[in-house]
């Protein structure tokens, strides 16, 4: 298989998972499509670039990281913008058990919320399942940040999950 239908399989199998990704870092649909499409452009353009068949969907990542990384450069902003501009639809799969689903859009709102850093660690590691180590080598940084920026998101998370628990309590008079 040459290195161009290679990275034209890896573009067709993992496009959902770095689409995903995309969101995380931008947290709107309609910037995470054109990630996308600019991911997919940039792997073929430098498909000559893959050295191994293994592992392209990290090699999609990684080029989505970047061009993002440049795009927030080039416009100096550092935030990303509101989830509430995405439809609940791209955020979880459709199906039959909708209770899992109304959670899995709660977790995802919140997780939303978090920093930027932590926000797409977390993506990548609880959500497209890479290892700690793989996830510090996409982003660039120490498997002790990655550490780190996990343990903070968990601890924001089950504060602000706390947090709703009460107050839904305190709504209902229990």
């Amino acid at each position: 298989m040459t290195s161009e239908q290679a990275v034209r399989d890896a573009v067709q199998t993992h496009s959902k998972r770095v689409w995903r990704f995309a969101l995380a870092l931008s947290g709107a649909s309609d910037v995470a499509d054109d990630l996308l499409q600019a991911t997919c452009l940039r792997a073929l353009e430098r498909h000559h670039q893959v050295t191994s068949h293994n592992r392209l969907d990290s090699w999609l990542m990684t080029i989505c990281r970047s061009i993002w990384l440049n795009e927030v450069r080039s416009r100096s902003v550092r935030r990303a913008q509101a989830l509430s501009v995405t439809p609940e639809a791209d955020l979880v799969a459709s199906g039959p058990d909708s209770e899992t689903n109304i959670f899995a859009t709660e977790v995802f709102t919140q997780v939303m919320q978090l920093p930027e850093a932590q926000r797409e660690t977390v993506m990548l590691v609880f959500v497209e399942g890479y290892s700690y180590r793989e996830a510090a080598a996409m982003l660039e940084v120490p498997i002790g940040t990655i550490m780190s920026r996990l343990s903070n998101a968990r601890q924001k998370l089950k504060t602000v999950m706390q947090l709703d628990a009460a107050d839904a309590a305190r709504r209902s008079g229990k």
